[in-house]
């Protein structure tokens, strides 16, 4: 049996809900290098997204191949509260905001 991976849920923080799924991948960029994984969040009924961008791997930056995308409830809360803290404000209605974070969402 076969576990399935998801790239998208729901979590609570606080009382408040939050959609995320994954935006983007890993990839290498022209401009900039490798990139790591984004995903966005989004409160319930809000308009507004924060954009999460992590680091990319350091397999992928090594040469290695592509691992695995693993992610957890506990990583997702730790990314809307980094974002809340940068002064997100999911009830505004202006163009999504970027943050960066460490691996493992802070």
């Amino acid at each position: 049996m076969s576990k399935s991976r998801t790239n998208a849920g729901t979590v609570d923080v606080d009382g408040t809900s939050y959609e995320w799924h994954l935006h983007s991948e890993p990839h290498l960029s022209d401009d900039e290098g490798w990139k790591g994984m984004t995903i966005a969040l989004l409160e319930k009924g809000a308009k507004r997204e924060a954009l999460v961008e992590f680091p990319a791997p350091k397999r992928l930056l090594k040469g290695l191949p592509r691992g695995r995308l693993q992610m957890d409830d506990a990583t997702i809360v730790r990314c809307v509260r980094a974002a809340l803290s940068t002064g997100w404000d999911p009830m505004s209605r202006e163009r999504p905001v970027v943050i960066m974070v460490d691996s493992e969402g802070n």
